[in-house]
C-alpha cells in the first residue's frame, strides 16, 4: 500500500544543546522501519522527473522500489551504477533543490525523502557488505586524475569501471579533498569518506598523496610518464577576502583555513599539531553552507557566542535550509542585513611588546536594507547611514567564497582560464584548451556543490572514454 502522508518521515537528530559541544554526527539516519515507510511514499512515476533533477542521473524510483522489497543491497547497486559516493551524497547533497524539487509528491505536500533513503541504503551496504567490487578487465589505457575531491573521485571511479588504470594525485596527506578538509565531522564523518575511497581502490584506482601538481609534477610530466589523458579536479581552495581594514589581524581566518585546521588537522584535540584559536566570541561573515560549517565548528571549539553576519535577509541566505535551522537550534545568532566595514585590533602604543597587540577586539558593522530590484529581479543591499555599531568579538572568520587555486594554470602552458581563475572547458565534455586534458568541479566553476562536481566528473569520464577509444 502506498503511504500517502503529506510529510516526510523526520530525520532523528542529536539534541541541539548536547550536539553543540561535540563533533559527533548531528543527523542519526533512518532505521529500517522508517526507511520502508518513507519508501512507500514514492509513486514510482513512469516519467521519473526526479531523475532529471539529479546531476548524476541516479535511477531513483528503481532504487526506492528495491527498498520496498527489502532488497537494500540491490538498492545500493542501483545507486552505485551512477554514483561513486552514495554515503556522501546522502548526507551533503542539496536534494531539496535538485531531485526532490522535481518529486510529484512535493506538489501537494513534502517530496519523498530521497536523500535520506540514499543515506540509509549506503550505510546499510557499508555495515553489511563484505564482498569486494568486481574489478573490470584492464583495457590498457592509463589516465591521471588531479585532486581527490568529489569530481576527481567520481571521474576515477567511472573510468575504473570501464577498465582504465587510473591514478589519483592528491596534494594533501589524506584523500577526499573538500570532503575531508572542508566539511566538518558532525555533517560528514571522515570514516565514511575513507570508506568510499577504499571502495574505489578496490576497483583498482591508485591514490598518491602529498603530490602537488604544478610543483611535484607538472601536467606535461604526467603525459611523459605514460598517461594518455588527464582530468583536473583540483577544487577551489583560494579564499576571497572583503578588502576591509583589519583583515590581517591575529584572530582573522578565512573559512577555508579555519575548517582545514579543525577538520583535517584535528585542531579540536587537546594536543593538536596544528593549533587554532579557541575564541570566546566569534563572527562569521557570509551566509552559505561553508559559513554555517564554520560557525557551528567555532561553537564546538568552545565559543560562548557565535554570530552569522550576512548583508542580505533570511530569504536570500544561500545555505541549505536544514543547515540554517540546525545552526539556529544550536544557539548561533544571525545578524542579517548587516555588513562588516572594519575589523578592530588591540593596540597599546605605550608598550609595543604587549602580547595583546594586533589581536581582534571587535568588528565594526553597518546595518543594511534591501533596495529596489535590479534587472534580474534581485534586490541589492543598501547601507543605512548612521547605523554603524561595533560587534564585540575576538575572532572573525571570512566566508564569502573561494576561487580555483592558480598553481596549475600558472605551470601549465596552453591552459585557458577565465577572469576568476576557473579553467575554461567545453560544456558537454569538460575538455580544456589542451588536447587530452579535461577539467571539472570547483576548478572550473568556483565553489559549488558536491553533487555538481560529481556530475562534472561523470561528464569528463565519458568524454575521456570516447577520446581514448577513438585513438
Amino acid at each position: 500500500m502506498p503511504n500517502m502522508s503529506l510529510t516526510k518521515n523526520p530525520m532523528p537528530v542529536q539534541d541541539p544543546i548536547e550536539r553543540g559541544r561535540n563533533f559527533k554526527e548531528v543527523a542519526l539516519g533512518y532505521d529500517e522501519a522508517t526507511a520502508l515507510d518513507e519508501a512507500a511514499r514514492c509513486l514510482n512515476c513512469k516519467n521519473m522527473p526526479c531523475v532529471n533533477g539529479c546531476p548524476v542521473n541516479i535511477h531513483i524510483p528503481e532504487f526506492i522500489s528495491k527498498i520496498k522489497e527489502c532488497d537494500f543491497e540491490g538498492a545500493y547497486q542501483v545507486i552505485n551504477k551512477s554514483s561513486s559516493l552514495p554515503a556522501v551524497c546522502g548526507r551533503v547533497c542539496p536534494q531539496e533543490t535538485q531531485c526532490e524539487s522535481k518529486c510529484v509528491r512535493g506538489i501537494k505536500g513534502e517530496p519523498v525523502g530521497i536523500g535520506r533513503l540514499e543515506r540509509f541504503v549506503a550505510d546499510w551496504h557499508n555495515s553489511h557488505s563484505t564482498e569486494a567490487p568486481e574489478v573490470p578487465a584492464p583495457n590498457g589505457h592509463r589516465v591521471a586524475v588531479v585532486g581527490s575531491g568529489p569530481s576527481g573521485l567520481t571521474c576515477a571511479g567511472d573510468l575504473a569501471k570501464l577498465g582504465y588504470k587510473v591514478t589519483v594525485y592528491e596534494a594533501l596527506h589524506l584523500s577526499g579533498g573538500v570532503l575531508v578538509y572542508g566539511i566538518p565531522e558532525f555533517r560528514l564523518p571522515k570514516a565514511i569518506v575513507q570508506k568510499e575511497v577504499e571502495t574505489l581502490k578496490a576497483l583498482g584506482v591508485d591514490v598518491e598523496t602529498n603530490v602537488v601538481i604544478g610543483k611535484t609534477l607538472t601536467i606535461d610530466e604526467l603525459f611523459e610518464m605514460g598517461y594518455e589523458a588527464v582530468f583536473i579536479g583540483s577544487g577551489a581552495g583560494l579564499p576571497r577576502f572583503m578588502g576591509i581594514p583589519g583583515e590581517s589581524l591575529n584572530g582573522v581566518y578565512s573559512a577555508n583555513e579555519f575548517l582545514t585546521r579543525s577538520n583535517l588537522m584535528k585542531a579540536y584535540n587537546s594536543d593538536p599539531t596544528t593549533p587554532i584559536m579557541h575564541a570566546k566570541k566569534v563572527a562569521v561573515v557570509g551566509g552559505g553552507n561553508v559559513a554555517m560549517d564554520a560557525a557551528r565548528t567555532a561553537l564546538r571549539l568552545g565559543a560562548e557566542k557565535v554570530y552569522i553576519v550576512y548583508r542580505r535577509s533570511l530569504d536570500e541566505l544561500p545555505a541549505r535550509k536544514e543547515e540554517v535551522e540546525h545552526a539556529m537550534e544550536e544557539g548561533i545568532e544571525f545578524r542579517l542585513l548587516n555588513n562588516p566595514t572594519k575589523i578592530l585590533g588591540y593596540n597599546n602604543p605605550d608598550d609595543p611588546r604587549d602580547p595583546k597587540n594586533g589581536f581582534v577586539i571587535g568588528m565594526e558593522c553597518i546595518k543594511m536594507e534591501l533596495g529596489e530590484p535590479d534587472a534580474s529581479g534581485r534586490r541589492s543591499p543598501v547601507e543605512i547611514p548612521g547605523s554603524e555599531y561595533v560587534l564585540d568579538v575576538d575572532s572573525v572568520i571570512i566566508s564569502i567564497g573561494t576561487s580555483p587555486n592558480p598553481l596549475i594554470k600558472s605551470t601549465t602552458e596552453g591552459l585557458e582560464v577565465n577572469k576568476r581563475g576557473g579553467i575554461v572547458v567545453e560544456e558537454n565534455t569538460g575538455l580544456t584548451s589542451r588536447e587530452g586534458v579535461y577539467a571539472g568541479g570547483d576548478a572550473v566553476t568556483g565553489a559549488a556543490t558536491v553533487i555538481l562536481a560529481m556530475g562534472a566528473g561523470k561528464t569528463a569520464a565519458k568524454a575521456i572514454d570516447e577520446y581514448l577509444s577513438s585513438k
